[in-house]
């Protein structure tokens, strides 16, 4: 593995080399020593080597088409090396979550996640068989197949399921379902709790927070925080690698490179790097141009020709240790949305919305406006309606009661989280951008091809039908359009979903310079904190709007944390940091109205919602936890009893309840101390 400061071509560049901690050599659970492969005519890497130990975190990172898939392919098995090996600690174990969509059958959701080996799963469901009526061959072998079960981890791993099923997002009705199904990437996270339940040494992650919302994206993150082993991920999250990376791994001009530190320690020592390395090839190439200038003038001489001749091979060995220019990735967007004409001051206006889901009423009496240059991101707990309310400024779904006015000279663009929503799959990628000539008639092919040319749909590419797209092209074929009819008032629901981290840098440096208006929905925190200006938290119906950027709504609303903050409730925390007062509470001198006490009723229920909920999860828990320490004192008891072994498989039966007994209490002490410190964050702000 080439370290960053070593020139390429160094006798060392691809030495083992172990982690900063000086871990002893038997804690590497996985060495990789010259690992080469190509795909055709194509090398991805050449002579990588790396050793991973059980307490290392790496993010692996590179351009588009580096080979980073790949690689994890070639670590799990997936596919051959050309040439090097693969050498794992004896014993150990890995466990691998591919980007694309993972196979499921007709097993449930939780026997597909607690299917953790073939073997588990063979003596799960033959256990299961002979409870249910079947019997067995004879006693000694079902004595033998509850032994080897309840080695493997028995009912405990059913239990601890359960939980990681819940945090992944999963309610108790879903379990029981056949996982087929589900969608794609609901079956992608019952395979990510099958991996966590099992708990291998050695965790591979393909862009594991795709399909996740950002409460289950949180919960993961802590939960992986936590975990036991090693971890290799693939994400273009930036704060998810920040949160959870000691070490970088990037793999770049065919090498790999070590970087200590998360992604953002990442980038500043790679900004340096690169800033040394022109450094170092500016100084070597004026020497080798000095040194030529010599030979140029006085190699014909007799009486220096000597000298000349040893200025020649000195310019020799220069040019062999050459310091190369850092690699610029030519698989990178780049750029600007065209300018758009100027609109009217208000933008958009909102006036008495009432929008329902059936029983769910999401907004009622809703009034809101947005005026000319606003760069507001909306945030609030998830189902609030922010999405909701982003579709009803963009006309994307009817007004049920109330009113939409766009302003004078208003064009509205929608970029929509599900991107199918703006894309038809049947087309082509050509012929989804030709079909913007009906927002802006000046849309030529030429200028199709050279804006997607820009967006990497390059030749053929963009003959590519629509359904084949990956995620990534499918956000960067919709930014596409919005070039090719740029609107005034931009409307985009979670835009960095699926696009890798320099494409988001290229979209944040677009929006930067765009002058229209941008109202957004993003998790991601770096991009919210780069464009947005003004923050709108939506709950409970209610839009509470803070006149400054992202660090100003998070030190108004008293948040625990910055990416928490984004579905965190307001506890009544207002602009300015003093409590908000109840609707209406101008209107003291009269009479209130039905209207009026109900707004009041609202708030004052979305003010305490938070805090009572909190309160009442930590009563349940530690009844909980009391009720499973009084079990787990009766089953020991009941073990410790010589009559439990007069009767046959009844010591077997209880150490089974008390395997799942344990595993729960382990749950809900690691749940209580979760909730009981949020309620006191919650207290001790004032919430």
């Amino acid at each position: 593995m080439l370290h960053p400061g070593e020139p390429r071509g160094h006798p060392n560049s691809a030495r083992l080399t172990r982690p900063g901690r000086g871990c002893p050599v038997e804690s590497f659970v996985l060495t990789l020593a010259g690992i080469t492969k190509a795909h055709g005519p194509r090398t991805l890497f050449r002579d990588v080597s790396v050793f991973v130990g059980r307490a290392d975190r790496f993010g692996l990172v590179g351009p588009n088409g580096a080979g980073k898939t790949t690689l994890l392919n070639v670590i799990c098995g997936r596919e051959s090396p050309d040439s090097g090996s693969i050498t794992w600690e004896k014993g150990s174990s890995f466990g691998y979550l591919p980007q694309e969509t993972a196979p499921a059958g007709a097993e449930t959701v939780l026997d597909l996640a607690t299917a953790v080996t073939p073997e588990f799963a063979e003596l799960r469901d033959r256990l299961r068989a002979m409870e249910a009526g079947g019997s067995p061959a004879c006693l000694e072998a079902e004595f033998e197949d509850r032994r080897r079960f309840d080695e493997l981890g028995g009912y405990g791993v059913e239990t601890k399921a359960r939980i990681v099923l819940t945090g992944l997002g999963f309610r108790p009705a879903d379990l029981d379902r056949p996982a087929r199904a589900f969608s794609g990437g609901w079956v992608m996270r019952a395979h990510l709790a099958r991996l966590l339940v099992r708990e291998p040494a050695l965790l591979l992650l393909d862009e594991p927070t795709n399909h996740l919302d950002l409460e289950v994206l949180l919960w993961l993150q802590d939960y992986l925080a936590r975990y036991p082993g090693g971890l290799i991920i693939i994400s273009h999250d930036r704060a998810f690698l920040n949160a959870l990376c000691t070490g970088i791994l990037e793999l770049r001009g065919q090498e790999l490179l070590r970087w200590t530190g998360n992604y953002d320690a990442f980038v500043r020592q790679r900004a340096a790097h690169v800033e040394q390395q022109l450094s170092l090839h500016k100084n070597q190439q004026r020497e080798i141009a000095h040194l030529q200038r010599f030979v140029d003038r006085f190699g014909a001489k007799a009486s220096l020709a000597s000298r000349a001749k040893s200025k020649e091979k000195q310019i020799e060995r220069l040019k062999e240790a050459a310091i190369e220019l850092p690699e610029e990735d030519p698989r990178r967007i780049s750029f600007r949305f065209p300018q758009p004409p100027r609109s009217a001051l208000r933008v958009v206006t909102l006036r008495g919305v009432r929008q329902a889901y059936g029983e769910n009423v999401v907004y009622r009496d809703l009034n809101f406006h947005a005026e000319r240059g606003q760069r507001l991101v909306l945030v609030g707990p998830n189902g609030a309606g922010k999405s909701t309310l982003l579709k009803l400024l963009a006309g994307v779904i009817p007004v049920q009661k109330g009113t939409r006015e766009l302003g004078g000279s208003v064009t509205a663009g929608y970029f929509a989280q599900n991107r199918l929503d703006n894309l038809d799959a049947r087309r082509t990628v050509l012929e989804e951008a030709m079909e913007m000539r009906a927002a802006n008639p000046g849309v030529t092919e030429r200028l199709a091809r050279t804006i997607l040319g820009g967006f990497l749909f390059r030749k053929d590419d963009v003959f590519k039908k629509v359904a084949v797209l990956s995620g990534g092209e499918k956000s960067r074929l919709a930014l596409a359009r919005l070039l090719l009819a740029p609107p005034n008032l931009l409307l985009m629901d979670e835009p960095t979903t699926h696009l890798d981290i320099p494409s988001i840098d290229a979209l944040v440096n677009a929006l930067r310079q765009y002058e229209g208006t941008l109202i957004f929905i993003s998790h991601d925190v770096h991009f919210i904190r780069s464009v947005a200006k003004g923050v709108l938290h939506v709950a409970a119906g209610h839009l509470t709007p803070y006149a400054g950027d992202y660090d100003y709504f998070l030190e108004k609303s008293h948040a625990a944390g910055a990416r928490e903050a984004l579905t965190a409730g307001l506890g009544g925390a207002r602009p300015g940091g003093r409590e908000r007062p109840p609707p209406a509470a101008a209107a003291r001198a009269g009479p209130k109205t039905r209207e009026q006490r109900r707004a009041e009723a609202e708030w004052r229920a979305a003010r305490s919602a938070p805090l009572r909920a909190l309160r009442a999860q930590v009563s349940d828990l530690e009844r909980t936890i009391a009720d499973l320490e009084a079990r787990q004192a009766e089953l020991t008891a009941a073990l410790e009893a010589p009559e439990t072994y007069a009767h046959p498989g009844r010591a077997q039966a209880l150490n089974r309840e008390l395997s799942g007994v344990v595993a729960q209490l382990q749950a809900a002490a690691a749940d209580w101390e979760r909730c009981a410190s949020g309620l006191e964050r919650i207290e001790k702000g004032g919430g």
